[in-house]
């Protein structure tokens, strides 16, 4: 029995788990709880049922999908299984490879591993006298 009939209909927080926008169901499903995942521009709860057709706004950390449910799935497969569920509008892949760019640019967060080594003293004495 095949779980991509398109009869059938899933859970949101099932179905965003199989499509690898979240590695747990519980990860997706506090982001449901959270608003953070909006079906056809409506707050919904981790039960509600997705059909092929329906639009999902998922916001992941500072990234945001704009996505159209293409098929069903209950089974979690490979990275290329996941992406024949959606389809991703254009204007939010535009975005989101924006926000990619920008965060790119930006230097890396300053993390010391233990004791600072001389150079880190050093950087962080500059830092220091910058601000």
């Amino acid at each position: 029995m095949d779980n991509k009939d398109d009869s059938e209909r899933f859970r949101i927080d099932k179905w965003l788990w199989a499509a690898r926008f979240f590695k747990t169901r519980s990860l997706a499903t506090a982001a449901i709880e959270c608003g953070k995942v909006l079906l056809n521009e409506a707050r919904v709860k981790p039960a509600k049922a997705v059909a092929p057709g329906d639009m999902l706004d998922i916001r992941i950390g500072q990234l945001q999908f704009v996505v159209e449910v293409l098929a069903l799935s209950g089974k979690r497969g490979s990275a290329t299984e996941a992406q024949k569920l959606y389809r991703e509008t254009e204007e939010s892949r535009q975005r989101r490879l924006a926000i990619a760019a920008l965060l790119k640019e930006q230097p890396p967060p300053f993390r010391f591993k233990g004791r600072p080594t001389k150079r880190d003293r050093r950087v962080i004495e500059k830092f220091k006298k910058e601000t």
